[in-house]
């Protein structure tokens, strides 16, 4: 939903990913340019903003080799793993802001996206009697976007 709100506002959007399969999604969902990691994203101009909602903080310390100086890398994923923030963050004056979504304000342009279609809702549907085989798959960081018990 992160790469379709961003297209939808209007913002030149890349997505970083490690894997293969999610690259032709993330052009679908909005991403003009999908890279494999921060190196890549610094040879192709780098990032203003790095919105993270993945669950590996080893991932997000490869992707600030792409952020720009006076850059914001936006927290929404959570990890057990360690952030690891090197002297960079000085010498680059990064903002490191946490975030669980933008307060009520939002909400109705949010909202307006979805009604006027620019943005879908995209789910993985389980029954009631597949919850273990769900919650495993939240858990674990396999479900591919949102999971929803019928």
């Amino acid at each position: 939903m992160a790469l379709q709100y961003s297209k939808s506002a209007g913002f030149h959007t890349t997505a970083i990913t490690h894997s293969k399969d999610k690259e032709e999604m993330a052009s679908k969902l909005g991403s003009d340019l999908v890279v494999t990691n921060g190196d890549k994203l610094k040879q192709n101009g780098g990032a203003d903003i790095l919105l993270v909602t993945t669950n590996s903080y080893k991932s997000v310390s490869d992707a600030l080799k792409g952020l720009r100086p006076d850059g914001r890398l936006v927290l929404m994923g959570v990890s057990e793993e360690p952030l690891v923030i090197t002297s960079e963050l000085i010498g680059n004056r990064w903002h490191i802001l946490g975030s669980n979504q933008n307060g009520q304000e939002f909400l109705y342009e949010a909202l307006d996206y979805v009604s006027k279609g620019k943005v879908k809702i995209i789910s993985e549907t389980f029954s009631l009697d597949d919850i273990e085989q769900a919650y495993e798959k939240v858990s674990t960081g396999n479900v591919r976007f949102r999971a929803v018990i019928k």
